[in-house]
This record gives C-alpha cells, structure tokens and sequence, in this order.
C-alpha cells in the first residue's frame, strides 16, 4: 500500500480588522433641527413686522401732524391783508382790538404778562389811547416782557426812574404788569399828547427813544407801524 500526498487547501491567516466606530453600534438618528429654524423664522418675520409697523407709525405721525397744521385755525401767516395801510399812526383813539386780540398776542409771544388783556384794553380806553400802540410799544421795548429788565420791573415801556421811586438798573420798577401798563398810558397821555402835543408815532418815538439813547429810532418807528398794520388786518404774529 502506496503512501499518497493529498495537499490540503492553503487558507491565509485571518488578520483584525477593528470595527469603525460608527458601525459598532446602530445608527443614531439624525438631530432634529425643524422646530429652531421654525423658531428662528418666526422670530425673523416678528422682526420685520415690528419694523414695518414702526416706519408706518411714524410716517402716519408725520402725515398727521402736517395734516393738523394746515387744517388749524386761525393759520398765523395765511391772511391776506385788505385794508389800506395807515397815512396816519395817531396813538389817540378808540381801540381798534380787543381783549381777545391782545390776550391771544400775549400768549402767542409766551409773554409773563398773558391773560391781562382786560387791564391793558381798559387802561387805554380810560386814557383815550388805542391799546393796540401800547401793545406795539410792548413788542418793540422788550418783545412782550420777555426780555430786558422788563422781566423784573413790569414795565410795558421801560420809562427811566426819577429820583427816589422804585427801580430796578435806572427803570421804574412796579409790583404788577396792571401797574405798568397804567404808568406808561398815563405819561404818554398827560405828557406827550397833553403838553407836548405829540400824538404820532414819528413824533413821539425821537423823544421817547432817541438816537442819543442807543436806539435806531427809524427801525422803533418802522416795527410800531408794521405791528399796527399786521394787528388790523388780523395777523397775531408780527
């Protein structure tokens, strides 16, 4: 009996292969991120919309604002004058506004003397004087008691102190405006027209507020004629 060689099938060595990590367990489902962009979405959308809303507010504001300005009365700048202007500006007279017309003047100019309309128009009816060139006179001293040593003294007219009254930097100092006013209607009535016999703007204001007093007496008399003429014709503003 023979002794055969029967080979046996080669089969090589089996070496580790590791197993990656991401394929030694189940997969892990993906993250869920739907709801944080939904999320962020509406937060976006929140956003434009508050800006949006708030571009229109204020667009309406505006609008209504320039809407509430055309539309209100009267309008400061809008009448158009129809009297003829003065040849004239005689300060003796009748009133030619009334207690009305000066109080809403006073307030329009946030003067300290607003609402005393009544004593300065009865001040200068007393006085045979047109309230409305106490009121000019007002303006052009100290724009309505706003300012100049008008703030402190009352004065409608800044008349200088004699010796021994009251007053305040060389001006006649008075407790009210009531008394101001009743002060200067009394000196331009006794003493201008009375005794001077000065009843004209171009003939008081050369005394009253001379050039050699530091005054531009041509712009005093020009701004009392302006304001007369403004006040006629229904204008507030000067």
């Amino acid at each position: 009996m023979s002794n055969s060689y029967h080979p046996q099938p080669y089969h090589p060595p089996q070496t580790y292969q590791p197993v990656p990590p991401f394929l030694s367990g189940p997969p892990k489902p993906p993250r869920r991120r739907l709801p944080f962009v939904i999320l962020l979405t509406c937060l976006t959308l929140v956003m434009i919309t508050v800006c949006v809303l708030l571009t229109l507010g204020s667009t309406l504001f505006s609008f209504i604002n320039s809407f509430n300005r055309l539309t209100s009365f009267p309008p400061i700048s809008t009448p158009v004058p129809t009297l003829p202007p003065l040849k004239v500006y005689n300060v003796v007279g009748k009133p030619t506004i009334d207690v009305q017309f000066i109080n809403n003047v006073l307030a329009y100019y946030n003067s300290p003397a607003s609402g005393k309309g009544q004593a300065l128009h009865d001040a200068g009816i007393r006085y045979g004087i047109n309230p409305a060139y106490a009121l000019a006179f007002f303006l052009e001293e100290s724009n309505f008691g706003t300012k100049g040593v008008a703030t402190v003294t009352h004065a409608l007219g800044n008349i200088r102190a004699d010796p021994g009254e009251p007053q305040y930097k060389g001006y006649r100092l008075y407790k009210t405006w009531e008394k101001g006013f009743e002060d200067w209607y009394k000196l331009i009535a006794e003493k201008y027209v009375a005794e001077w016999h000065l009843s004209t703007v171009d003939q008081i204001v050369p005394v009253y507020a001379p050039s050699d007093d530091h005054n531009d007496e041509g712009q005093y008399v020009r701004t009392i004629k302006i304001a007369i003429e403004r006040w006629r014709n229904g204008y507030v503003d000067v």
